[in-house]
């Protein structure tokens, strides 16, 4: 029995999908202006995890995960560049693919991106007009009228009256609205800004409409989970709420999921203090593998401090378990094709265990921290219950758990790159030839070479070993 953390009731709940075996599944993505850094990272990360786990579980799931590729941020940046929206979106859009890849995230079912979706909010505006909880200003702005949602404020947990007395946070300037808490859904076109024709205006959506309208249209008027960063509670989810009930008449999403902040050396993240990563910049000294493992150190709903001690633990850690799995390859390569002795079938009990505390830690909101530790206890398992006697029938059996819960974490126990593979034992070969002429200082400076490369050497007697560090 899977229990998710409900932001909306503020509790663990059982979760119980809409459609038995299926699950309809939306994360709000990043605002594509420039490279993803790793704040947008966690949320991929951690909803991609949560996916993989629904599909070791058996689940079919349509995951849907959004590009804001219309932005003031966007049109600022093509402003500065001398180019178009479009343009710098498309770039990013690409330049986040490539990141998403280095990090194992999964494909989405559907990535849309807002700019093709416009029709579809102009008719969900539309629809919110005709039912009254919209109107039209004499600009052509359209705004939603937040006090007739009754509804207002139940996932932020917010009173709408305290709102108006204090909080800014949604409060937008202009004369021409009939209460100041009411919030844009459309908006007039400015000059040299990306715009298209609506019956109100040529203009440009707002940004809480985009997400109300691309998970209606790929996943339906109400979806299992709806998930994303914490910062995203309020006013934007809050709002997709709003304006999705409102428009659709039933509930939105059963289940809403947020991660919590990523700080930097206990700091809050930002250009100012000179602490802004991109995850770009982070695969510049780690390879990503890295950074997804640190990410899931930690359970998604606490807090997760960055730093560069924090990330060489994460890379020592993930390299205690890829150094298990190349042992474990090794001893597969050479062990007798011979069925499971009495001896290993008892062994076999414990690593059934570790199974199970793998699924308990995520059946319990995706404790992917205890989950990681099940995992190291499938690497001492390997370390201590496999010899060069095991049979093939016990590794093997070994080999599927482990690779199996590792993928779960989107782990990747033997990436391999053929190439490089190549090139590094040319090397090996070229030191060994070096050493067996006695030219030692050849065979130091070509070691030195491949230590530079991230490749340690240790000579066995089975001959030279490499693994990368």
């Amino acid at each position: 029995m899977i229990k998710i953390y409900n932001t909306l009731t503020r509790s663990k709940e059982e979760f119980k999908p809409i459609e038995p075996g299926k699950i309809s599944m939306y994360v709000c993505g990043p605002t594509v202006y420039n490279f993803i850094h790793i704040g947008n990272a966690r949320p991929m990360i951690v909803f991609d995890t949560v996916r993989r786990y629904f599909m070791y579980k058996g689940y079919d799931v349509n995951y849907v995960s959004n590009f804001t590729d219309v932005d003031d941020k966007i049109i600022k940046e093509a402003i500065e560049e001398g180019t178009t929206a479009e343009a710098v979106s498309t770039h990013y859009i690409e330049e986040c693919r490539k990141d998403m890849a280095g990090m194992n995230i999964l494909p989405a079912t559907k990535n849309p991106q807002a700019t093709q979706e416009i029709s579809g909010m102009i008719q969900m505006i539309q629809t919110l007009i005709d039912k009254g909880y919209a109107y039209p200003a004499a600009d052509g702005t359209v705004y939603y009228r937040t006090r007739k949602f009754q509804g207002y404020g139940k996932l932020s947990h917010k009173n709408i009256d305290d709102l108006e007395a204090g909080h800014r946070d949604i409060k937008v300037t202009g004369d021409l609205k009939e209460d100041p808490l009411d919030f844009v859904l459309w908006k007039p076109k400015k000059e040299g800004e990306p715009s298209w024709p609506s019956p109100w205006c040529d203009g440009r959506p707002g940004w809480h409409i985009e997400c109300s309208v691309m998970s209606k249209r790929y996943l339906g008027s109400t979806i299992d989970i709806h998930a994303g960063g914490e910062d995203l509670i309020f006013p934007h989810h809050e709002n997709e709420i709003a304006q999705s009930e409102a428009a659709n008449g039933v509930p939105f999403a059963h289940y809403w999921m947020h991660n919590a902040f990523l700080k930097i050396n206990n700091e809050k993240m930002s250009k100012s203090l000179g602490n802004f990563f991109t995850v770009r910049e982070i695969s510049e000294k780690y390879d990503l593998q890295v950074l997804r493992f640190f990410m899931l150190t930690t359970q998604y709903r606490k807090a997760l401090n960055f730093s560069a001690e924090l990330m060489e633990s994460a890379k020592a850690g993930l390299t205690r378990i890829t150094t298990a799995a190349d042992l474990l390859r090794d001893r597969i390569s050479k062990a007798a094709d011979a069925p499971l002795t009495d001896e290993e079938n008892k062994k076999l009990q414990a690593l059934d265990g570790c199974r199970q505390n793998f699924e308990d830690a995520m059946d319990d909101d995706f404790n992917t921290a205890d989950a990681i530790t099940a995992i190291f206890d499938i690497v001492k398992f390997i370390n201590t219950e496999t010899d060069e006697n095991s049979t093939k029938a016990y590794l093997d059996k070994i080999h599927s758990v482990f690779y199996q819960l590792s993928d779960v974490l989107g782990l990747i126990l033997d990436k391999k790159d053929d190439d490089l593979d190549s090139e590094i034992e040319a090397l090996i070969e070229e030191r060994q030839a070096a050493r067996k002429n006695k030219n030692f200082a050849k065979a130091d400076e070509i070691r030195d070479k491949l230590l530079s490369m991230g490749i340690q050497l240790k000579d066995t007697r089975e001959g030279v070993k490499w693994q990368r560090v």
